[in-house]
């Protein structure tokens, strides 16, 4: 068969340009940066050169025989591609090609299908490159229509067998003597995304690994003072004895606190992995040329000047990530506190903070620098010990989502502190935190950066921040010091099985300050039911030990109280049926000794290690983990079974009642999405395409045009005819049917609470011809709307918006001003699954109305779930789609009905999150 050449049809002479949306960073699996983009003619002699690096092993694999050089006819067609048909991608770093794949459409008679390829460079396999190019082969086709790829491989590669095999397709073999022929439909399956969900785990686990466990660290602008950032981070790291070696890097000084210095990192002879930046912003460049030649693994810049100073601060600070990246590197800043690792076997202080906690089980992610030297400070003041810390400053590329993939995976790592000020990629930290928050608990502070957006008080959107926090299974703090009061109790303690407290203390007012905060909290104060006492004593007249578990009182020990009598108490508290966990108030009327009295609580808790109920106090109004009643593990550091107190009642209450629905939420089973039956996707795609064609810029969908779209979907608005006359409205309702309503068409009547712009209960034509004369004459628009009466009931409104910090974001809420004032929304990120879809439509304040009053009845509250399933349905599959609103729908006893929709497509946002890996 006749090579091809620039002559043959089918190979462009001048290739349109390649899509922009196919470059990307991507994490390979031992987690370096690689850069995955089309082909270009200009690559012809760089393509060259790799087949040239390629061993005779790799080439006889890929080509079949030796072929030692690409000839002239399959480098022009290699490189003249047009990203249709035939596509070519290139793994590159830096200015090296290091791994190919095209795939070429098949001329074969059914659905499209293609011939897959790739090869990589012999240094690089074993990095699952294979697997990244296969990833992003399979997204271009399924763009370019083509529905199946097939390849030929050698039956002797039992590694590119082995990629398709486990990428997760369904693979149908052949064989024809030494050649294997594969065939697999490319649409994502649930196999395929869970297989690129591990992957990316895995990858971005092993990239925050390399970071936080540097063989050697290099600070480049390290000064003998602490008068300069780079003078403060070495002295740490040497005060810190860092395992591995430290390099400072000064140019006009030998060496710096008593370690030889080099003048550029250049010099240093060993391997950097971790170079820290501490150079002023304009001499940034230089140092990332150094750093590029020396192939440091990581950068974690302090520097500051980025983007927080402006438009070319945000450029900067672009280049910046983007040469590191193109060379392999990941970024912690710029604009950052720092990283810290308290394992002994790390021993690593690269922050600003003099301060670290002691070695401790609690990871924690801060955006703010200045913020993250309090936060050090209070975690060491309260005695609590912290695994790993990043602070990541303008999180130009290491992010939240990144440690909390690092923290899934950290067997150090048991309790999960976040302090976030934005979020790169929402669905994205909701899908990750949904999967950690299953079996390692999340804390989060929202700052009011994050909250702050459509309303200058932000209320509506830190509702938002409360509801998707909660349902990601988020435990949603408001303070630092609310973060630290439950991650003391998370870290220290079991999660308790339900919502019974017993309060057990020597202060009457501060027993029943505890039991009013308990209850506040959604906690339910149980006496303990009588037992066995652990010795012989009558009881003092001021414990009135009772059996009614309905009795919700304290368990007041008298200030008279012993060590003995709160072991005693604290002992038939844990050991009780009817108690789920244990708040202890110790705060005696005059100066005491409190050895004795601490060691009788922590002795209670040992003595009952089958209880498994968290036991937390109010000890002397000491604040975190005091010593006296802290459990020593290795090195006299507190282990779990150490008791955290707090400084009142009311955060001891607030923690655990967080902390029992944050446990609650683990012992939920997990549910599916729910697609309900009668969904016609391709059609509803057909006809946004064809309002795309005519508004590329996006618009709001007219009436009718928005029931034919929720048609697709099933979701009805109740009939309705647009109507331009009197006669027309007549006709109208003489073919609906009466009774009708007449509405005016126009959005500020739509939403007037005196519903002035709507005539309803119109049973006959003479009543509807006035009652289109009337409208008309209001609202000065002879377009009104002649609907069918619905059947009363309960009005509500669903809304999705495109939130800026978390994406689509479904509103659920009964209609009314007055509720509409006080904010009574509900929401959920999409898509829903089908215990969410559940919750939404319980969640308002006043969802109990759904259920019946005496004065109204139940409502079809399956009927509000399943329209809630098909809307999650309809943006899960339509992403061009921006908004949309139901309002009312009226929730009646038999059915919900839509009087009104409406919606709005938009240019489609970044969805990285559903496609072939790639940073963000």
């Amino acid at each position: 068969m006749t090579e091809p050449y620039p002559d043959e049809p089918g190979t462009p002479a001048v290739p349109p340009p390649p899509p922009q949306h196919w470059f990307a960073d991507v994490l390979a699996s031992d987690g370096g940066v690689v850069r995955v983009r089309p082909i270009t003619t200009d690559d012809a002699e760089r393509l060259q050169e790799f087949h040239g690096r390629l061993s005779e092993r790799s080439r006889y694999l890929r080509y079949f025989g030796p072929y030692p050089r690409i000839s002239p006819r399959d480098l022009y067609r290699s490189t003249h591609v047009d990203h249709r048909d035939r596509v070519g991608l290139v793994c590159e770093l830096g200015e090296a090609i290091i791994a190919v794949g095209r795939y070429e459409l098949l001329d074969r008679a059914g659905a499209r299908a293609a011939e897959v390829a790739f090869v990589v460079a012999d240094e690089h396999q074993g990095r699952g490159l294979g697997s990244v190019l296969l990833e992003h082969l399979a997204g271009a086709a399924a763009e370019n229509d083509i529905a199946t790829f097939v390849a030929e491989v050698l039956a002797e590669n039992t590694v590119m067998v082995t990629v398709f095999r486990d990428a997760g397709y369904q693979v149908e073999r052949s064989r024809d003597g030494s050649v294997l022929h594969l065939e697999f439909a490319i649409d994502p399956t649930e196999a395929l995304v869970s297989v690129r969900d591990a992957r990316e785990r895995a990858s971005e686990a092993r990239s925050v690994g390399n970071l936080l466990a540097p063989r050697s660290i290099a600070v480049i602008g390290a000064t003998p003072g602490t008068g300069r950032v780079g003078g403060v981070v070495l002295a740490n790291l040497l005060a810190g004895v860092f395992q591995g070696p430290v390099y400072p890097v000064n140019p006009n000084r030998r060496s710096v606190r008593g370690v030889h210095a080099y003048p550029t990192l250049r010099d240093i002879p060993d391997e950097v992995d971790l170079a820290v930046v501490a150079v002023p912003a304009t001499a940034i460049d230089s140092v990332l040329d150094d750093c590029l030649a020396k192939r440091v693994k990581g950068l974690v810049v302090l520097t500051a000047g980025f983007g927080e100073t402006g438009e070319d601060g945000v450029a900067a600070e672009r280049h910046l990530v983007a040469e590191a990246r193109g060379h392999g590197m990941r970024v912690v800043g710029p604009s950052a506190l720092g990283i810290a690792n308290t394992d002994p076997a790390v021993a690593m202080n690269a922050t600003l903070a003099p301060l670290l906690p002691h070695c401790g089980r609690i990871g924690f992610f801060c955006q703010s620098g200045p913020l993250g030297v309090a936060i050090l400070g209070q975690a060491a003041a309260r005695n609590l010990g912290l695994s790993t810390f990043v602070s990541a400053g303008n999180r130009a590329d290491l992010s939240g989502n990144d440690l909390l993939q690092y923290w899934d995976t950290d067997p150090g790592t048991e309790v999960v502190l976040l302090y976030l000020e934005s979020f790169g990629n929402p669905r994205k930290f909701n899908r990750i935190a949904r999967r950690v928050a299953r079996h390692k608990p999340i804390v989060a502070v929202s700052s009011g950066r994050l909250a702050a957006r459509a309303t200058p008080e932000g209320d509506m959107d830190r509702s938002i921040v409360r509801d998707l926090f909660g349902q990601a299974g988020i435990v949603q703090v408001d303070t630092i010091s609310e973060l630290f009061d439950c991650a003391a109790l998370l870290a220290y303690q079991p999660l308790p099985a339900g919502p019974r407290v017993a309060v057990v203390g020597n202060s009457a007012a501060l027993n029943w300050l505890a039991v009013d905060a308990a209850r506040g909290e959604g906690l339910r104060v149980q006496r303990p039911v009588r037992q066995r006492r652990t010795r012989p004593r009558r009881p003092r007249p001021t414990e009135r030990w009772v059996d009614h578990e309905d009795q919700q009182e304290p368990v007041d020990l008298g200030p008279q109280a012993t060590p003995g009598d709160y072991f005693d108490a604290v002992v038939a508290a844990l050991r009780s049926d009817e108690v789920d966990a244990v708040i202890a108030v110790f705060a005696p009327p005059v100066p005491l000794p409190m050895a004795g009295f601490a060691d009788a609580i922590r002795s209670a808790a040992a003595a009952v290690p089958e209880a498994r109920k968290p036991l937390l106090t109010t000890f002397m109004a000491e604040e975190g983990l005091p010593n006296l009643l802290a459990v020593r593990g290795d090195n006299a550091i507190p282990v779990r079974g150490s008791i955290p107190s707090y400084p009142d009642p009311e955060r001891a209450a607030r923690a655990l009642a967080r902390v029992w629905r944050y446990a609650d939420w683990r012992t939920r089973p997990v549910s599916a999405v729910v697609r309900p039956p009668g969904i016609d996707a391709e059609r509803a795609a057909e006809l946004l395409r064809g309002w795309q064609a005519a508004a590329p810029e996006g618009r709001w969908l007219t009436d009718l045009e928005t029931v034919r779209l929720l048609g697709c979907y099933g979701i009805e608005v109740v009939e309705f005819r647009e109507v331009h006359s009197a006669d027309e409205a007549v006709a109208a309702a003489e073919e609906l049917g009466y009774p009708v309503a007449a509405k005016a068409t126009g959005e500020l009547w739509r939403r007037r609470a005196d519903l002035s712009g709507v005539r309803l209960d119109l049973w006959r034509p003479e009543a509807v011809r006035q009652a289109y004369a009337d409208l008309v004459r209001l609202s000065g628009d002879p377009v009104l709307h002649v609907q069918r009466m619905a059947t009363k009931g309960v009005g509500c409104v669903l809304r999705v918006t495109d939130d800026p910090s978390f994406g689509s974001v479904l509103e659920f809420g009964l209609s009314g001003l007055i509720i509409e004032l006080l904010g009574d929304r509900a929401y959920r990120a999409l898509p829903l699954t089908e215990d969410e879809a559940a919750a939404l439509i319980d969640a308002p304040r006043a969802a109990p109305l759904l259920s019946g009053t005496p004065a109204s009845p139940r409502v079809d509250k399956a009927a509000l779930i399943e329209l809630a399933q098909r809307i999650s349905a309809l943006f899960d599959d339509l992403p061009e789609l921006r908004e949309i609103s139901f309002d009312p729908v009226l929730a009646a006893p038999q059915a919900a009905s839509i009087l009104y929709a409406r919606a709005r497509f938009g240019p489609e946002p970044s969805r990285f999150d559903i496609g072939p890996r790639r940073l963000a």
